[in-house]
């Protein structure tokens, strides 16, 4: 019998990530990175991927950056 969590795409993990949160993939070389806007945001990015998954942020994405800010 299966845990009380199966195995999921980390393709839909993306999908429901960016759904979620205010954050963009990029990506590198066929590989996802995500670019969320602060520290806290990736820390909430985070917790919800463990919480919601039961996996790590950096399982599903190769890496993590912080947007660049816009300048006028």
């Amino acid at each position: 019998m299966a845990g009380s969590r199966e195995a999921v795409e980390s393709d839909y993990i993306i999908q429901r990530v960016v759904s979620e949160f205010s954050c963009r993939v990029l990506w590198s070389e066929g590989r996802p990175c995500l670019e969320f806007q602060q520290e806290a945001q990736l820390v909430q990015i985070a917790a919800y991927v463990h919480a919601n998954f039961d996996v790590d942020l950096l399982d599903v994405f190769f890496t993590a950056v912080e947007s660049l800010p816009v300048e006028s």
